[in-house]
């Protein structure tokens, strides 16, 4: 069984498809890199995957099950465009709060771990509203990792990291692919990206051109599949 498997998706706004027959699979431990233009719609898929968008035709299953079940959203960590924080609580209530929703056995002791794992044990008592866009950048992240999910979904998990975040996040992507969890990220950012992906999807206009492993040639060149696959 597949950790994530999408059969045949397609997913409109009115007439308009905005994916097109998905078919993708992520085994457990892989590392999926969804790439394409702007508008290919990657971040479509990404929610729709989650289960936060309803597609019109096709199935999709994490870890045997729908999306959209309580349990299976347990298993999964989301980062999207949006931070999904809340300004007026500090760091440290963020995501104490998050670790009680998720019903960790000692929620205070886990958001405080993942707070030094993300480099803000020192503004964790900070009101998150003062904080800058890589600082609540690095909260999203430390929010979705919190409560160890078996899959994570990340759009665009690199914008407006510095690189000393950039290297952090890239240690924890390892370290969850290295414990057997399941990552689809999408970005721009090609370079960091295929350096932690096992395997390549490239969208055009909601359709997957091509999907299949990452190899070195496309490591040391980000602009390979593109070129290969992309349109004129």
């Amino acid at each position: 069984m597949s950790a994530v498997a999408v059969e045949g998706v397609w997913k409109f706004y009115g007439d308009f498809p905005a994916l097109r027959d998905v078919c993708l699979t992520a085994e457990q431990g892989a590392c999926l890199a969804l790439i394409g233009r702007n508008g290919a719609g990657k971040t479509t898929l990404l929610r729709t995957i989650a289960g936060f968008s309803r597609h019109g035709k096709g199935e999709i299953r994490i870890l045997g099950t729908s999306p959209r079940e309580t349990e299976t959203r347990r298993h999964i960590g989301f980062i999207g465009h949006g931070i999904s924080v809340y300004d007026e609580l500090s760091a440290l209530e963020n995501l104490t709060l998050y670790a009680r929703l998720y019903g960790l056995a000692n929620p205070r002791k886990a958001a405080l771990e993942w707070l030094e794992r993300t480099g803000l044990e020192r503004v964790r008592d900070g009101l998150v509203r003062e904080f800058s866009r890589g600082m609540r950048q690095r909260l999203a992240v430390a929010r979705a990792f919190l409560h160890e999910p078996s899959v994570l979904l990340l759009d665009e998990p690199f914008t407006a990291l510095d690189d000393r975040a950039i290297a952090v996040l890239q240690g924890l992507l390892r370290d969850g692919l290295a414990q057997g969890r399941t990552i689809i990220l999408s970005t721009h950012q090609l370079r960091e990206a295929l350096e932690l992906a096992s395997h390549v999807a490239l969208l055009i206009r909601g359709q997957v051109a091509f999907h299949g492993p990452c190899t070195p040639e496309m490591v040391a060149d980000p602009g390979l599949v593109y070129a290969r696959y992309g349109e004129d």
